[in-house]
C-alpha cells in the first residue's frame, strides 16, 4: 500500500497482550483515557453510519462488520515504534536478506516463475522488485497478519491517529466487504490495516488491485497471481519506468566531491564512479548519489524507480531492503561497502536534529524523528553551508555541530 507501515515490524515490536487499553489511550487525550473504550467507542462507530450509508454500505453489512469489535490495546503501542525508522539501516537490511528468507525466496521464485514472468511482461516491473516487496511484507505469504482489518482501522480511527486517514480507510474497508471481494473472516492483516499477500491498504486495493489469474476476482488474500499482479500494477501506476534499474552500489574515486548529487549515468561514469558488480552503466537515465551510512559507508546510485518503491513505504531502509533482497534472489552479491556500525541517535535526538534544522530554515517537515528524503536534503544543505562533507548523514557528530549554531 502507499506509504503503509510494513507488516515486518509486527514481528519485531511490542505486542504485549497485557498492555491495558487505558494506558494505551492515555497519551491520546483525557476523553479517551478516562473511558473504558466501551460506550464511547460504540458512539464513535454509530457516528460512522451516515458516511457509510452515503458510500452504499447497507446496515446489514455495517452491523456485521462491527459485531463484537472493540478497540485493540496492542495497536496503540505499535504506532509508536516502526522498525524502518528506529533500527540502523544496516541492521534492517541484514534482516531483510536473512539466510532463511533468501532460501525461501529462491524456492518461491522458482515455483512462481511463470507468473512472475507474465507479470513483468504486462507491467514492466522486474520480477526481482515484485518478489522483494512480497518477501519484505509477508515473507512470501507465510505471515499475512492475523488482525481483523476493521478492528485495526477502527482502533486507529477512534484514537485519531494520523488524523482522518484511518477513518477513511475504515470506510473503504466496509465498501470492500459490501461489494463481496472478501468475507469478514478472511479480511485479516497488519495492525495498521494492510491486507493480503503484499499488504495493501483498503484504498490501494480499490485503486490498484487487479485480477491476475483470470477468474474475475481480485483476491490479494488467497491468490498469489492476483497479489503479484496488483503489486506490479501499483508500482507501475506510481511511475515505474520499465528498463530503468532501481539503482546499484558504486565505488567512489579517491577524493570524490560530495557536492555532486544528481547526474546522468554517463556523467557519473565520467566522474570516476564504477559499479561494484562490474557491469556497465546504463546508456541513458539519471541517478542520485545515496550514501545511507555517510561518506564512509556504501555508496549507491538510485533512480526515480527507487522513489517508486518508497511510494509503497516511505522508509529508505524499507526501499533498500526490497531492492537488495530482490537483487540477491536473482544472483546479486551482498553489499560490498563497510557500514559505519555506530550507535543510532535516539528518537529525542533525531527530533532535536530536525528542530535545529527547522530553526535554521533548512527543514519544513514534521519533527517526528523519522529521517527521509526531506531531512536528508536539509542536512546536505546545512553541511554545504558549514563546509562539511555534504553526504546527508545524521550521527552524533552532526548533532553536536547543530548545537553549536546560534
Amino acid at each position: 500500500m502507499a506509504r503503509h507501515p510494513s507488516l515486518a515490524l509486527l514481528r519485531r515490536i511490542l505486542g504485549s497482550v497485557g498492555l491495558s487499553l487505558c494506558l494505551g489511550l492515555a497519551a491520546l487525550g483525557p476523553s479517551h483515557a478516562q473511558n473504558d473504550g466501551g460506550a464511547e467507542f460504540r458512539r464513535f462507530v454509530e457516528q460512522l453510519w451516515p458516511d457509510a450509508r452515503r458510500r452504499g454500505i447497507s446496515r446489514a453489512t455495517f452491523d456485521g462488520a462491527f459485531r463484537g469489535v472493540t478497540p485493540d490495546p496492542k495497536i496503540i503501542a505499535l504506532t509508536r515504534k516502526q522498525s524502518e525508522f528506529v533500527r540502523p539501516i544496516w541492521d534492517y537490511i541484514d534482516g531483510a536478506v536473512s539466510a532463511q528468507r533468501l532460501e525461501r525466496g529462491r524456492q518461491i521464485a522458482s515455483e512462481w516463475a511463470n507468473t512472475l514472468a507474465r507479470v513483468e511482461r504486462t507491467y514492466g516491473v522486474p520480477s526481482s522488485v515484485v518478489l522483494g516487496v512480497w518477501g519484505m511484507e509477508t515473507n512470501f505469504g507465510s505471515f499475512t497478519g492475523s488482525t481483523y482489518v476493521v478492528r485495526a482501522l477502527a482502533t486507529l480511527a477512534y484514537t485519531g491517529y494520523r488524523g482522518a486517514f484511518f477513518r477513511d480507510e475504515l470506510l473503504v474497508a466496509l465498501q470492500i466487504l459490501q461489494q463481496g471481494h472478501v468475507e469478514r473472516s478472511v479480511m485479516l492483516g497488519s495492525w495498521a490495516g494492510a491486507m493480503g499477500q503484499t499488504q495493501f491498504m483498503p484504498s490501494s486495493f480499490v485503486k490498484y488491485a487487479v485480477d491476475g489469474n483470470g477468474d474475475g476476482r481480485r483476491d490479494i488474500w488467497r491468490s498469489v497471481p492476483d497479489a503479484l499482479a496488483s503489486t506490479a500494477n501499483y508500482l507501475r501506476q506510481h511511475g515505474w519506468k520499465p528498463g530503468l534499474p532501481w539503482g546499484f552500489e558504486v565505488e567512489l574515486p579517491e577524493g570524490f566531491d560530495f557536492r555532486n548529487h544528481r547526474h546522468g549515468f554517463q556523467a557519473w561514469r565520467g566522474l570516476g564512479l564504477r559499479r561494484v558488480d562490474g557491469k556497465p552503466f546504463p546508456s541513458s537515465g539519471e541517478a542520485t548519489l545515496f550514501v545511507p551510512g555517510g561518506a564512509r559507508g556504501p555508496a549507491f546510485l538510485v533512480t526515480d524507480n527507487y522513489l517508486v518503491i518508497k511510494a509503497y513505504n516511505s522508509s529508505d531502509a524499507y526501499a533498500m531492503g526490497v531492492a537488495h533482497l530482490g537483487d540477491r534472489l536473482f544472483g546479486g552479491k551482498p553489499i560490498q561497502g563497510d557500514w559505519p556500525k555506530e550507535p543510532m541517535l535516539g528518537r529525542d535526538q533525531r527530533q532535536e536534529v530536525q528542530q535545529h534544522l527547522a530553526g535554521l530554515g533548512f527543514y519544513e517537515g514534521e519533527t517526528d524523528g523519522k529521517f527521509g528524503t526531506k531531512t536528508r536534503e536539509a542536512v546536505r544543505n546545512f553541511q554545504l553551508e558549514r563546509g562539511l562533507i555534504p553526504d546527508g548523514y545524521v550521527n552524533a557528530a552532526l548533532l553536536r555541530e547543530l548545537r553549536t549554531v546560534r
